[in-house]
């Protein structure tokens, strides 16, 4: 079995069975000791680190424009789910959005310290008048912000 892991993993000790991978960009956000002292570990243990194919960035930003979720789907967060596309992997991740959007791609997701995610599908909706809109900005009615809410 593959899996890709997310950054929270390197701040906890967590079994994760199978060959284990992540993108270049989860080890740049490695910054305290002690996650460094985990990658190292993980590295030792045969972690592998490479980088995702363009073309799976574009079908995760794709994906995650569908579900509502790129407003919260970082950089790091679409290396994340583009390389569990490349590689056929679970993705280990307590990050919510990755989850949707992983869903959403056919991508099996695991939780680490959170409860299992469930599908979302966002609404937005204005704060003001309460119209719902596409997406995300100002309320073109009334000018108030329009908000991401669960449908």
């Amino acid at each position: 079995m593959r899996a890709v892991i997310d950054t929270s993993l390197f701040f906890i000790e967590y079994p994760i069975p199978g060959e284990l991978y992540t993108p270049p960009s989860v080890i740049e956000e490695l910054v305290d000791l002690r996650s460094k002292c985990r990658y190292e570990t993980l590295l030792a243990s045969g972690l592998r680190v490479i980088g995702p194919t363009q073309a799976s960035r574009e079908r995760v930003f794709a994906a995650a424009q569908k579900t509502g979720d790129a407003e919260k789907i970082s950089a790091t967060d679409g290396d994340i789910l583009a390389l569990a596309l490349d590689l056929n992997a679970t993705i280990y991740s307590d990050d919510f959005a990755v989850h949707n959007v992983a869903y959403t791609l056919g991508i099996m997701s695991h939780p680490v310290q959170q409860r299992s995610p469930k599908k979302r599908v966002w609404k937005f909706r204005c704060t003001g008048c309460k119209r719902f809109y596409r997406a995300l900005g100002e309320c073109p009615v009334c000018g108030s912000p329009i908000k991401r809410t669960i449908k």
